[in-house]
């Protein structure tokens, strides 16, 4: 297998099997599609200029672990505001869909009491631990192998808020070093797996969708996310997680979730 979560293959992208979700041994884990198409906004021009400010991101159905195709196209030119989309298809069908925010970069004078900088909520990686994933399963997945995963204050996989530290294991693809905001992406889907209020055996609670709203892009590789979920017996969930690196508050991602019985 690859070191890589994602390899080149002409002018597609095949996923190995750090990429694989915890729900279907067949299927991608939200982080990196998400990642990858992140990676199609960054590199699209003219951008040097711009922050991403919100992505939001529509899964349309299971991410196979197939060939990939991804695309990126300004919607919305301008100098200070953009709008960009984003589309990954599997079989020319369109698997997921994305739509970002991007306002230019630009320095100006802010008074300290304005900023609202909340410092992380716990210590740093160096001081987090890592944890079993609850479910067996391939040995191979972005939760397993993709990504370096270290939680907090003795939170876990276990019900209930969670804290986590998240830094990509390997390249997201061959050859490359992941940006800030694929990294934050690829982290940001997490939210639902790690703070559970039901039992991974017993339930499904998959997000249909994620959503990112940054104030700042992630310095170093650690990013952390503090989560919660409240699920209603209709079987609609929410997952939102504050997103912070080790200088503080980042951001903010939500997910919908839908959950069932397994």
């Amino acid at each position: 297998m690859s070191d890589a979560i994602f390899e080149r293959r002409g002018g597609a992208f095949e996923p190995t099997g750090h990429a694989r979700g915890p729900w279907d041994p067949h299927a991608l884990h939200g982080g990196a599609p998400a990642a990858l198409l992140a990676r199609e906004i960054d590199a699209l021009e003219p951008g040097a200029d711009m922050l991403v400010t919100r992505i939001t991101y529509e899964f349309l159905g299971p991410v196979p672990l197939a060939p990939l195709v991804a695309d990126a196209w300004l919607t919305r030119p301008g100098r200070r505001f953009q709008i960009v989309e984003a589309e990954l298809r599997s079989d020319s069908r369109a698997v997921v869909r994305a739509r970002a925010v991007r306002l230019r970069r630009g320095a100006i004078e802010v008074p300290e009491r304005a900023r609202g900088v909340a410092p992380p909520p716990c210590p740093g990686p160096e001081q987090a631990q890592p944890a079993p994933f609850p479910l067996t399963g391939e040995d191979a997945g972005f939760h397993r192998t993709g990504m370096e995963i270290r939680f907090a204050a003795g939170t876990g996989y276990g019900e209930g808020p969670s804290l986590g530290w998240f830094r990509l294991a390997r390249p997201l693809v061959d050859g490359e070093e992941a940006t800030p905001l694929q990294r934050v992406a690829a982290a940001a889907d997490f939210g639902n797996g790690i703070s559970s209020t039901l039992n991974f055996d017993e339930h499904l609670f998959i997000n249909t969708d994620l959503t990112l709203h940054l104030v700042r892009e992630p310095v170093g590789d650690w990013v952390l996310l503090d989560a919660r979920t409240s699920i209603d017996p209709l079987g609609v969930g929410l997952a939102s997680s504050r997103l912070y690196d080790g200088g503080g508050e980042i951001g903010l991602a939500a997910q919908t979730l839908y959950v069932d019985r397994r």
